[in-house]
């Protein structure tokens, strides 16, 4: 199996895509707008890849927050909202904002789980910072590491609810960056004891099974590699200080951030202690490009990837979502109230 997470061109599978997955044989994939239309093409789309591969287990992922980011978009599903809108509620009324998350969450998961989506990149657990870049902005839960890790504990049982996992982001903290890593490497000056605030949320998650790192250099830590690309960061940061075992990707590796052909940004993102490699864009040359550059995936990584796929059950009905949805909304409205 090769450790990587591929995109796809469109809303079916080309024959080409079709037979290099068949002999890649990818950890996994990922969605985005460009192939998504309706719930029966998503649903024909998913049970296709798991054909492929004749496992009903299967990574198949989306970035499905809420806010700027959803894929999954009105009219045909229900708009969700940003981070931000938790916190605010939870300066009136913690307990209410934690469980308006969770029945978003819960919500939200329903939509993935009846078209065999298995996987969302969320919570976002970067700790928001005041004058940082707005790259992450509303996305986070907040300024202070509790309510994220409060709130974003809340988003992971909710998306469990429908036997979804979700995916704690991004390691060891996007919250500072004073550039979008789409499209430059942020440098973060920070101080080892500063830096603290910003692992707390995902040292309080690190139970969750899938975790995604950043593209970003903190100088504190390494002055050459960002995080992604850091052995030093991922073995003593990321698993050691925030203590996170479970299945660590990449992020995009298409971002600017990063140098290199994208085949040599998976190769070096794999060295460096990373399990997956997530290259989003569906072109061929580095898909096949990725798997000449990577080894096969190695047993620690076949074992965080079970353990993940096992949590992947994709159950309930999709009719429970208008209770959720006026549940959350109802909580939500005490704002304005």
């Amino acid at each position: 199996m090769t450790p990587a997470i591929f995109g796809l061109s469109g809303l079916t599978l080309s024959a080409d895509e079709r037979a290099f997955f068949r002999e890649a044989d990818p950890a996994g994939y990922i969605l985005f707008g460009r192939n998504v239309e309706s719930r029966d093409q998503i649903r024909a789309l998913t049970d296709d890849l798991r054909a492929i591969h004749g496992r009903e287990r299967l990574l198949i992922t989306i970035d499905q927050e809420g806010g700027r980011v959803q894929r999954m978009k009105p009219p045909v599903w229900p708009a969700y909202p940003a981070g931000e809108a938790f916190e605010r509620l939870y300066d009136l009324a913690p307990t209410s904002a934690i469980e308006a998350a969770r029945a978003n969450a819960h919500a939200l998961a329903l939509d993935l789980a009846e078209v065999g989506i298995s996987c969302t990149h969320a919570p976002v657990l970067d700790v928001r910072q005041a004058g940082a870049h707005d790259v992450i902005g509303d996305r986070a839960f907040g300024h202070e590491p509790l309510r994220v890790a409060a709130l974003g504990r809340a988003v992971l049982e909710g998306l469990a609810r429908a036997g979804v996992v979700g995916t704690i982001k991004h390691m060891p903290g996007h919250g500072r960056t004073h550039c979008d890593t789409h499209k430059a490497m942020p440098t973060v000056d920070a101080s080892d004891a500063e830096l603290e605030w910003d692992i707390a949320p995902f040292r309080a998650l690190n139970h969750a099974v899938t975790g995604m790192t950043g593209h970003l250099l903190f100088t504190a830590w390494d002055t050459e590699n960002p995080a992604t690309q850091s052995p030093w960061i991922i073995r003593e940061i990321i698993r050691g200080r925030i203590g996170f075992d479970g299945l660590l990707i990449t992020d995009d590796l298409d971002m600017e951030a990063l140098s290199g052909s994208v085949p040599e940004r998976a190769e070096r993102s794999i060295a460096a202690g990373c399990d997956i490699a997530l290259n989003c864009w569906a072109r061929m040359d580095d898909m096949t490009g990725i798997c000449e550059r990577l080894p096969a995936m190695g047993e620690a990584t076949r074992v965080r990837l079970d353990r993940a796929l096992a949590e992947m059950t994709m159950h309930g009905d999709v009719a429970q979502q208008g209770e959720l949805l006026a549940k959350r909304d109802a909580l939500l409205g005490l704002v304005t109230a």
